[in-house]
């Protein structure tokens, strides 16, 4: 065979293997792209997989004839799990505890691995040499009381669907309140979406029943070191901050929560971030006041510390306020005695100057003199709320309220009104 007929059986022969190979691919590419119009046979099924309706179809005859058989064949795939994989879905459900004594107690919270409490689970916690405590609530958070001082080991029990830590937590339980802002109070601090604040929300003007016909409505002029300013919270709604300080307003007391009178829950107020926000913005000086209901020290300290975390990346020009009032006869703290009272007073004001902030107690001129005992109060700065054009009270005090019937341009219906002294 010469050289040009060896070429053209050659050409030949790869055009014929071409033709093949296109005319193979179509074939399997129209089937898998379920274009085909030819009907696909089914393999014969056992009475079991009919009944079922489980299985693959394929040719009737040779099994092999449908490409995705292998979908529904169990023992196809690698039963071996990727390590990383497993180690990755491990750690996405994996948990820890934070666990924290304020005094002769323990909070423990079973967070995730973003910090934020586990709800919906009943957790159970074995504290060493006590037994095992369950979160009833099933809020992630187990609060222990009435425990000796002294160290412990807590531990998670293991929970379905979850990675708990391997070893015990080492906490230590202090003996006495230390007045120290709580680190992880910011995972206790509920937004009134989460609970019902027509209930909890429940504080009560107590110098509005003491109040008579020569209360001021109006902004006072004053002069010398004194500066007049207002109170506000989320009763007041949007406020227009520049309008409010065209008015004349050097300062604003902003209400940063709430310590709910029936559950005692730690609430932020839904209007503090934009008003402290907006009176910043406008030039106005600021503090902050938050209402009680703590009924010991513990509760004070952690009223003081979600005030703490709530200010911490906002300047506060004026004090920090423990707002002491009643709930209407049934909140959880109207009925502490004076002593009990004064403690709690004490513990959240203590708490704020070692924080190095300024500390202050708002109320009434009868809460004053009828529940609290101010030869101790005195030290902290003294906020007075009585409704007349002179204070009957005889304590020293350092601003008053002498409204809450003060109109401003900027603010929609009534706003407490106040003047600072020094």
């Amino acid at each position: 065979m010469d050289a040009k007929l060896r070429r053209l059986t050659i050409l030949g022969s790869l055009a014929v293997i071409l033709a093949v190979s296109l005319l193979v691919f179509y074939t399997n590419s129209d089937g898998r792209n379920g274009n085909s119009d030819r009907p696909r046979p089914t393999v014969p099924q056992t009475e079991e997989a009919e009944a079922s309706g489980d299985g693959p179809t394929a040719a009737s005859g040779q099994i092999g004839d449908d490409l995705s058989a292998f979908l529904w064949d169990d023992s196809f795939f690698d039963k071996e799990v990727d390590p990383v994989l497993q180690e990755a879905r491990d750690q996405s459900n994996s948990l820890s505890l934070i666990v924290t004594s304020v005094e002769k107690d323990l909070r423990i919270q079973v967070v995730d691995r973003e910090g934020k409490p586990v709800t919906g689970e009943s957790f159970f916690v074995e504290l060493e040499n006590l037994g095992e405590y369950k979160d009833l609530d099933q809020d992630g958070i187990l609060y222990i009381g009435d425990l000796d001082a002294g160290e412990y080991f807590v531990e998670l029990k293991p929970i379905s669907g979850y990675k708990v830590p391997v070893t015990p937590t080492r906490v230590r339980v202090k003996d006495k309140v230390e007045y120290l802002a709580i680190e992880d109070i910011s995972l206790l601090i509920r937004t009134e979406d989460e609970i019902d604040a027509e209930a909890e929300d429940s504080g009560v003007k107590e110098a509005r029943a003491d109040a008579d016909k020569t209360e001021i409505q109006r902004l006072q002029s004053v002069s010398g070191e004194a500066t007049v300013g207002i109170d506000v919270s989320k009763w007041n709604g949007t406020i227009d901050w520049d309008k409010v300080k065209k008015a004349g307003v050097d300062f604003a007391i902003i209400r940063a929560g709430y310590r709910g009178s029936v559950t005692g829950s730690l609430v932020e107020d839904p209007y503090f971030m934009e008003n402290v926000k907006g009176a910043a913005n406008a030039g106005i000086d600021i503090g902050v006041y938050f209402f009680t209901q703590a009924t010991n020290e513990v509760e004070a300290v952690e009223e003081a510390s979600v005030v703490l975390a709530l200010v911490r990346e906002h300047r506060i020009n004026y004090p920090i306020f423990i707002d002491t009032e009643g709930a209407g006869g049934n909140g959880r703290a109207d009925g502490l005695d004076r002593e009990t009272r004064t403690q709690v007073c004490e513990a959240f004001c203590r708490t704020i100057e070692n924080a190095d902030y300024p500390a202050g107690i708002y109320a009434s001129r009868n809460w004053y003199n009828n529940n609290l005992d101010m030869d101790r109060l005195d030290p902290y700065f003294i906020w007075l709320a009585e409704y007349r054009d002179v204070p009957l009270y005889q304590g020293y005090y350092r601003m008053w309220q002498y409204t809450s019937k003060g109109r401003i341009d900027g603010i929609e219906g009534n706003v407490d009104m106040n003047i600072r002294y020094e």
